[in-house]
């Protein structure tokens, strides 16, 4: 709660507050387990979000979420609040969203494998110096042939792309050895098996959307469900510090404010450097060092303040320390340094202190107006206004509900990157030369017609007519073709007549009714009238397409009332729902194309958006990394020079020496 415009987390012998202006400064809450720290943590959460402070804070046990309820009153919270001293108390809620890596208690939360980039993902691989380095190799042959990085199949499809091409790109970018990129295989494998598809993908997460007030002004508190992905300690910790780069590049420089933008709390920190490689300790340390002049707060909590190297604890200017067991030398070991930290009290011994404190109390030392650590005091720890109990499903899910960023990130998208080029590519190569199409006969409804009366084309007169057809025609065209070819004729069979030597078929007389008269001829097709029953069997001609001749065969026929002709008994109802099983399927197509379009045009906005941003931090990475090279070289350089006019000067004074006293 505030007090006075300040912080006010407990009370010694008067109240100890956290200046806002000062809280950009980082710190340190610490202590063995059961403590105090969870609570510690949520009253000054609960401070910097009234202060309108946006909050990001790992939820590992699930009591966090309790930010969402208003407390509860009790005996001990009324004991407390009286220690401390505090007139009126009012329980009440906090502005909180929830967000999850893997989705299931929250929004999800994603980046891109570009984004991680070579040096966090070899570290979330457990890779070594010469594995990372053929990692690097394979992102700057995918930024060199423009293929993006987006999840975990472009990285494994870049793999085997740059593993096939090793002797190509060996003379460019150095040897790329194949036990590498089988291990960097075995590592992504182990990776997916942890989650690691969940995390890699789009839409990747927007950090300033962490950076939110409420509609009363009050910071909008991030709460990440850590209790499964704290089982992973490897993701868990690389997330964290991908988040803390990832808001280093995003924020302009702004050097001190009244309050801090944004303030983060990163609980069992000891995860952050266990195994942590030296390049990367020493990026995370100047990443601590410089991020407080954009304006952001980062609060370590972990249980012994050694868990901290010494270079970034040197730099957590506010500290709470709750009570350590000291039952072993080494445990009293880290109460003397942990007491060093401080600056001492007169009124008490520090180090006993830290082993005597009490649940709920705490040795609290905030820098003062001048940036100075202030005296540290024993206080009492004020209860937090919202539950510190967890919250069931249905909270949860409601609040996920109402959050403003449903639909935003729930749904992943799959875009074009490595993975489908390569594929791509791959289907191309593979894909056999185009060959001329041999000419094939229609398998479409057999042509049939009466035997005693035959409808041809005559080519003289431009329409069919009817001949009589005593033999069956050794050499026909299949209805619909669309260019005619002639067939040899069948051993044994009759020569074909000159009329019949047109380009087009024979058509019998059911199907001419639904052809178009010849352009300026008036007369209709002769048809064939018949008195016979609805349905018969009958003696027809049939078109076989093996022998390229007609043949007789006994076929149903029933009569088409309309034309007075007979045709097929099931030729035309077996074509209706053919037709309409097509035109649903076509208009179902092109539904799903226009949805899949309207899809692809908002995640294009979202991407311009993310490759904007992505191209601004490449400039700035460039541009600071060159910087620093030259000063490391115009640092060498000096130091040569002036060890070797040191040598030198050695060198000759002895040789001056020698001489001399020769001489004498």
């Amino acid at each position: 709660m505030l007090y006075e415009g300040k912080i006010w987390l407990g009370t010694g012998e008067h109240p100890v507050c956290l200046l806002p202006q000062m809280a950009n400064r980082h710190g340190l809450i610490a202590g063995a387990t059961g403590t105090g720290k969870t609570v510690s943590l949520k009253v000054l959460a609960e401070g910097f979000s009234d202060m309108g402070v946006p909050v990001f804070l790992a939820d590992i046990k699930g009591d966090l979420a309790g930010m969402v309820q208003p407390g509860t009153h009790s005996d001990n919270i009324a004991n407390r609040l009286t220690q401390c001293g505090v007139p009126t108390f009012e329980y009440r809620t906090f502005p909180t969203v929830f967000w999850d890596v893997f989705g299931k208690e929250g929004h999800p939360v994603r980046t891109t494998v570009s984004e991680m980039g070579p040096t966090l993902l070899a570290r979330l691989m457990n890779l070594n110096d010469t594995q990372a380095g053929v990692l690097s190799i394979l992102f700057r042959v995918a930024d060199d042939e423009n293929m993006l990085l987006l999840d975990l199949k472009d990285l494994k499809a870049m793999l085997a792309y740059v593993g096939e091409h090793a002797k190509e790109y060996t003379l460019d970018y150095g040897n790329v050895s194949m036990a590498s990129v089988g291990a960097i295989q075995r590592a992504v494998a182990m990776l997916e098996d942890e989650g690691g598809n969940a995390f890699f993908g789009e839409p990747a997460l927007n950090i300033a959307d962490w950076m939110q007030l409420d509609e009363s002004g009050r910071g909008v508190i991030n709460i990440l469900a850590a209790d499964v992905l704290y089982r992973k300690p490897r993701l868990y910790s690389t997330f964290l510090l991908w988040m803390l780069s990832e808001l280093y590049e995003l924020l302009p420089e702004c050097g001190d404010l009244d309050k801090p933008r944004m303030v983060f709390f990163f609980d069992e920190a000891h995860l952050l450097f266990d195994d942590c490689p030296k390049a990367l300790l020493e990026t995370l340390e100047q990443v601590v060092r410089l991020i407080r002049s954009k304006g952001v707060g980062v609060y370590f909590v972990t249980q012994n303040p050694c868990d901290i190297p010494m270079s970034i604890l040197g730099q957590l200017g506010n500290r709470v320390q709750h009570a350590l067991r000291a039952y072993t030398p080494l445990d009293q070991k880290a109460v003397r340094t942990a007491a060093m930290t401080f600056r001492a009290n007169p009124a008490f011994d520090t180090a006993e202190a830290i082993t005597t404190l009490k649940t709920g109390e705490a040795l609290v030392s905030f820098l003062d107006a001048d940036g100075a650590p202030s005296i540290v005091e024993r206080a009492t720890i004020l209860p937090p206004q919202s539950a510190m109990n967890a919250i069931d499903g249905d909270v949860r899910q409601e609040c996920i509900e109402s959050s403003p960023f449903r639909g935003v990130y729930d749904t992943p998208v799959d875009r074009v990157s490595a993975y489908e080029m390569l594929a791509s590519a791959f289907q191309k190569e593979q894909m056999p030369a185009p060959e001329a199409a041999a000419p094939q006969i229609s398998t479409a409804a057999p042509t049939v017609s009466r035997p005693d009366a035959f409808l041809v084309f005559d080519p003289q007169t431009g329409h069919y007519v009817q001949r009589e057809a005593a033999q069956p025609m050794a050499q026909a065209q299949p209805v619909g073709q669309a260019q005619s070819v002639q067939q040899p004729a069948a051993q044994g069979s009759t020569p074909r007549p000159a009329w019949m030597a047109a380009d087009e078929p024979a058509r019998p007389a059911w199907q001419n009714q639904q052809e178009q008269q010849p352009i300026g001829q008036a007369q209709p097709v002769p048809v064939l009238t018949v008195q016979q029953p609805q349905v018969q069997n009958m003696l027809v001609m049939v078109y076989d397409p093996a022998s390229g001749q007609y043949v007789q065969k006994m076929m149903p026929m029933q009569l088409d009332p309309a034309t007075g002709n007979y045709v097929p008994a099931q030729a035309q109802p077996a074509a209706a729902p053919t037709t309409t099983k097509a035109q649903e399927r076509e208009a179902e197509k092109q539904r799903k194309a226009a949805e899949k379009a309207e899809k692809e045009r908002q995640a294009e906005e979202r991407r311009k958006h993310a490759d904007e941003l992505r191209e601004e931090r490449a400039a700035r990475a460039r541009k600071n990394d060159s910087l620093l090279g030259r000063v490391q070289n115009t640092a060498i350089s000096t130091a040569t020079r002036e060890v070797t006019r040191q040598v030198t000067r050695g060198i000759l004074g002895g040789i001056t020496g020698l001489f001399g006293g020769n001489k004498n």
